[in-house]
């Protein structure tokens, strides 16, 4: 391996030491229309989220992606089950 390999491995280590973890998200808020837009797309070109964000107006990529992410994945359900409690609790009072 030469100089310039090592280099870009260690560029690529130090970025992702600098990742935000997912733990620390905020909810993306988006409206039924874009959710509607985003789930047609996905059905359609799967998890190619630059193309999606293509569609929709104003969003980027990693935000399309990552309000995916908390809305689907298995990690963030027991987050959604009490963010939505929250939200309809207050809707009542």
């Amino acid at each position: 391996m030469g100089k310039r390999s090592c280099r870009l491995q260690q560029e690529t280590i130090y970025r992702e030491l600098e990742d935000v973890s997912s733990k620390e998200w905020e909810f993306i808020d988006m409206s039924e229309q874009e959710e509607d837009l985003i789930h047609r797309m996905y059905r359609l070109v799967g998890d190619r989220w630059g193309l999606i964000a293509g569609r929709v107006t104003g969003r980027k990529a990693e935000e399309i992606e990552r309000f995916w992410i908390m809305s689907y994945g298995e990690y963030f359900a027991e987050k959604r089950l009490k963010r939505e409690a929250g939200c309809s609790g207050r809707a009542t009072s």
